[in-house]
C-alpha cells in the first residue's frame, strides 16, 4: 500500500533529520541490508560450488560413484543458488525500502508520485467517459 504524500513528506523529513543528527548512525543503518545478506549468501554458494567440485573428483579418484553423485548434487545447489541470488540482489541505491538513502529514496518517491498522478488521470477520464454515457 504505497504511502499518502503527507506521509512521504513526514518521512522525507525524517530521514534528513536522522542524516542531520547522526549521519554515523544513518550510514550504519544504510550498510545493513538485503544487499550485504544477499552478498554474503552468493560468496557462501560459491564456497559450496568449490566443495561440490572437490567431492566430484574425490569421488573419480577414490572409483566411489556416490560421492560424485553427491558432489554434483552440490555444484547444481550452489550453482541454483548462485544465479538467483545473484538476479536477486538489488542493485546500489536501486532498493528504496531498504536504506538508500534520502536521496535515492526522494527520486523513488517521485516516480510514485508520477505514477499515482497517472492513474489519477486515467481514472478521471473513465469516469468523464461513464457519466458522459449515463446522460
Amino acid at each position: 500500500m504505497p504511502l499518502s504524500e503527507h506521509e512521504q513528506r513526514m518521512l522525507e523529513q525524517m530521514e534528513r533529520a536522522l542524516y542531520a543528527e547522526d549521519p554515523k548512525f544513518a550510514t550504519a543503518l544504510e550498510g545493513s541490508g538485503l544487499r550485504t545478506y544477499t552478498r554474503r549468501r552468493v560468496y557462501q554458494a560459491i564456497a559450496g560450488f568449490l566443495v561440490g567440485i572437490a567431492l566430484l573428483m574425490a569421488g573419480m579418484v577414490a572409483q566411489w560413484i556416490w560421492i560424485s553423485v553427491v558432489g554434483f548434487l552440490v555444484m547444481l545447489g550452489c550453482a541454483v543458488l548462485v544465479v538467483t541470488g545473484w538476479r536477486k540482489a538489488p542493485k546500489p541505491g536501486g532498493d528504496p525500502q531498504r536504506g538508500a538513502g534520502p536521496v535515492g529514496g526522494m527520486a523513488a518517491r517521485r516516480q510514485m508520485r508520477q505514477r499515482r498522478s497517472m492513474m489519477d488521470r486515467i481514472e478521471q477520464r473513465w469516469q468523464r467517459r461513464r457519466d458522459e454515457q449515463g446522460r
